[in-house]
């Protein structure tokens, strides 16, 4: 059995798809972007996209009451592989002790523009 998960304090899907999904105790959280979702807007730098696709994935988390240490896996995708550094100081800001395990890599291009999209798998 599956359970649809929405927090109206990250962006709303943008296509048929829905933010996250729980099913046997694990919640799958798709690829959030760095949208601010009280103003739809997306921040400039790397550092601060990074730092909002985080903060989306806290919120969709959040509402299946969840948090960050319940992460077992992220995926990053990155505009640029030069972004590197900058999004992984960030990114380290929101683990403690052990972090989950992580990909990350450039594509080609990310919807709306953005230099940094974030996904991951939480369990209970």
């Amino acid at each position: 059995m599956k359970k649809v998960i929405c927090s109206s304090k990250a962006p709303a899907a943008i296509g048929p798809y829905s933010q996250a999904v729980e099913a046997n105790g694990f919640v799958f959280v798709s690829g959030q972007l760095p949208i601010d979702a009280s103003t739809g807007e997306m921040p400039e730098t790397v550092e601060a996209q990074t730092r909002q696709s985080l903060e989306n994935i806290k919120h969709i988390l959040e509402e299946a009451g969840l948090s960050m240490g319940h992460i077992v896996k992220t995926t990053v995708y990155l505009a640029e592989m030069s972004s590197f550094a900058a999004m992984n100081k960030v990114y380290a800001t929101y683990f403690e002790g052990e972090c989950p395990a992580r990909a990350a890599f450039a594509v080609k291009d990310l919807p709306k523009g953005a230099l940094v999209e974030i996904e991951c798998i939480a369990v209970r």
